[in-house]
């Protein structure tokens, strides 16, 4: 499909939004920011909570998709996941709904599928139809949030792309992030993908760099024309160095969920 040309970005204050709010404008792109919190820099972004319905019909109205990043990125009570995860994704659903927008690209997690074992040197790779087995609450509402984006295809005909997102930073920090890493550029790369293939209905992608040590297969992104460029193996020397592999047995050993499975780290940081 042409690409969009304005984008309605929310959490463009979080981690992953502030890398965006610089990456995806050179792919031409007009953003229409939002989150809970002002937005650093940019005195237009709207500052609305996910409950506020009437601000989010507003701010949906006229864009051309949303790249839906909002909302709690950790483990926190079932209550907050609740409010800002589940109850606000299904919000911004309905407005995208009421005001007619064709494409949501849903940030989904790999703590979707968390509990699921990680695969070993010579097994295939874990395929996004793996059955969800989430590792928190969090990771649970990421399983609601792909389950919502199904629904809204098939009674309304409203696309999505659900991306299980890995570790988005500027470089891995841990040696299992070598496996999961999803380098900034890369992450543009695969939502510009997202945004742009055609007859997407709901598709569920891993979001990660061409990384030497992948878990995950990235066959449908790909299918997308995702065309990742980066690995993070050039990180590995190091990282090996200076942490040591997992212990073997560990759930970072073990589960794709790594540390969340068992010791989670809460919201907020």
């Amino acid at each position: 499909m042409p690409a969009p040309r304005t984008l309605l970005l929310t959490g463009a204050a979080g981690g992953v939004g502030t890398l965006m709010r610089e990456l995806l404008p050179p792919y031409g792109y007009e953003l229409r920011l939002l989150d809970v919190v002002p937005v650093p820099g940019a005195p237009d972004a709207i500052v609305a909570d996910l409950a506020d319905r009437a601000a989010l019909r507003e701010a949906v109205r006229g864009v051309d998709a949303i790249v839906h990043l909002a909302g709690i990125s950790l483990e926190s009570t079932f209550d907050k996941i609740m409010a800002a995860n589940i109850a606000g994704t299904y919000n911004l659903y309905e407005a995208a709904r009421e005001e007619g927008v064709r494409r949501v690209v849903l940030a989904s997690s790999n703590h979707a599928v968390g509990f699921t074992r990680r695969p070993r040197e010579g097994e295939p790779l874990v395929p996004v139809d793996t059955p969800h087995r989430p590792d928190t609450f969090y990771g649970l509402s990421k399983c609601f949030g792909e389950d919502l984006a199904q629904l809204y295809w098939d009674l309304h005909g409203l696309e999505t792309v659900s991306v299980r997102i890995g570790s988005c930073f500027p470089e891995p920090t841990s040696v299992r992030m070598l496996s999961m890493w999803l380098s900034p550029a890369d992450c543009a790369r695969l939502l510009h993908a997202t945004l742009t293939a055609e007859d997407v209905a709901h598709t569920i992608v891993y979001g990660s760099s061409a990384n030497t040590r992948a878990w995950w297969d990235l066959s449908t992104a790909r299918a997308l024309g995702f065309a990742p460029e980066d690995d993070s193996e050039v990180y590995a020397e190091k990282l090996v160095a200076d942490k040591g592999h997992p212990p073997e047995g560990s759930a970072d050993d073990l589960y794709l969920g790594g540390h969340f499975c068992v010791n989670p780290p809460r919201w907020p940081h």
